[in-house]
């Protein structure tokens, strides 16, 4: 069982890895992108949440401090969610419905990011399969 702890953490991080990826080595688009969605000044933007998202992910993967991880994931997918998404913003039915499914789904992994938060806190130092405990005593 402690094998599906590490395969959740992974495939949960698989999403994050691509898109740190693409926050820089395609820091130009993404931060017109963010611009048009209201998120100034984008390119510092769009670099500093990479950073996060990539160093999220690895703690994740690598099993160290998973809470800081887990915290730097769920922070990013809320904000992304309320500032890039925000599908309320968008009186084109289909931009909207695209939008929604993206807030939506950065829901879902901001949900993701807490369920491994609890359990990192939860399990501490039993956590399966990683090198550290939390970071943070809770």
């Amino acid at each position: 069982m402690d094998f599906l702890f590490l395969v959740g953490r992974i495939l949960f991080s698989l999403i994050f890895l691509s898109s740190a990826v693409a926050h820089l080595t395609k820091t130009d688009a993404m931060a017109g992108y963010a611009e048009s969605r209201g998120v100034r000044p984008g390119r510092p933007m769009v670099l500093i949440s990479g950073v996060q998202i990539l160093v999220g992910a690895v703690l994740v993967i690598l099993g160290i401090w998973i809470d800081l991880g887990a915290i730097l994931l769920a922070l990013f997918t809320l904000a992304a969610a309320v500032l890039m998404h925000g599908f309320w913003r968008d009186k084109e039915p289909m931009a909207r419905q695209t939008e929604m499914v993206q807030f939506l789904k950065d829901l879902a992994l901001c949900g993701g990011a807490l369920i491994l938060l609890y359990l990192a806190w939860e399990m501490e130092d039993d956590l399966p399969l990683t090198i550290t405990g939390p970071l943070f005593g809770v």
